[in-house]
């Protein structure tokens, strides 16, 4: 199926790539006008692109239905500074309640329970409950256009982290992956949770090449078992393997013994047993049984 954004209504587009796009992080910004008054709204097109300088950039839409602009837009015009409090499953019932679009004297902390805490260096207020907050100021607001859903994307310079002591590692000095249940948006009213029962490592060759899958010999490479990702992890190793004469498993014993006449069924049973251990993560023992065909 090809679709052209072009030939959608605003709300058919905004489906297609909210669905296609994701998971999405979620920007929960809180800002402040020129006269003090607090706004409190989550952003799904929010993500990291610069360290140094610590940027991040968030996008208040223009509104489908009517193409006014949110109030978070107006006040970082009128006081360019932003608290971006980072959303985990504790808080995603009262941050989607935050989302309703309440007048503009109405504060969304009250209303959907959060507590205001006093930011350090810019004038917005954090959010307690969240456990990361970034103090930002607001370096560029760029408009992507003026129709309804149209994007304007706020470039914000990270002046200051608060992070909650149980969420990091053992050692105090940074955050654990496993502890920090973020949210992330989705399509529609679908969110998801990053906690440990869905986490994964994929080892990343930051200093030693991999060999690539073009090196790996033929009949495990044309494998009609192992899957890309299975080729990608054998690909990673940054020289051919060979047979390791220390290396024993019962079970590819077994299969030897077992399938000693018939070499077709043996390869099956070989790479049904690699892509075990591979997707065990147990890659060098994946090697030790490919190389044993």
């Amino acid at each position: 199926m090809i679709v052209d954004p072009s030939q959608l209504n605003p709300v058919e587009c905004q489906q297609w790539l909210q669905t296609a796009i994701a998971p999405r992080p979620i920007c929960f910004a809180s800002t402040i006008d020129k006269d003090g008054n607090v706004n409190l709204s989550p952003f799904s097109f929010f993500n990291l692109f610069s360290t140094r300088p610590p940027v991040v950039i968030f996008s208040p839409s223009r509104r489908v239905r009517d193409n006014t602009i949110k109030h978070t837009l107006e006040n970082v015009m009128e006081v360019p500074e932003v608290v971006i409090n980072i959303v985990d499953y504790d808080m995603v019932y009262q941050t989607s309640l935050a989302s309703c679009e309440y007048p503009r004297l109405v504060s969304e902390f009250g209303k959907a329970g959060f507590t205001e805490e006093p930011a350090t260096l810019v004038k917005p207020p954090m959010v307690r409950e969240s456990k990361v907050k970034m103090e930002c100021r607001v370096l560029e607001i760029k408009s992507l256009g003026s129709e309804g859903g149209a994007g304007n994307l706020v470039l914000c310079e990270i002046l200051r982290l608060h992070v909650n002591e149980s969420i990091l590692n053992d050692a105090g000095t940074m955050i654990d992956q496993r502890k920090l249940h973020h949210v992330a948006r989705l399509g529609g009213n679908w969110y998801c949770k990053v906690d440990p029962a869905n986490l994964f490592e994929v080892e990343k060759p930051n200093v030693k090449l991999g060999i690539g899958i073009d090196i790996l010999p033929e009949g495990i490479r044309s494998s009609p078992i192992l899957t890309g990702n299975n080729l990608a992890q054998l690909g990673n190793v940054n020289e051919m393997p060979v047979i390791d004469p220390a290396f024993e498993d019962e079970r590819l014993k077994n299969i030897f013994q077992y399938y000693a006449m018939n070499p077709e069924e043996m390869e099956k049973e070989l790479h049904l047993y690699a892509k075990e251990l591979l997707d065990a993560q147990r890659v060098s023992d994946a090697w030790q049984v490919l190389l044993a065909i």
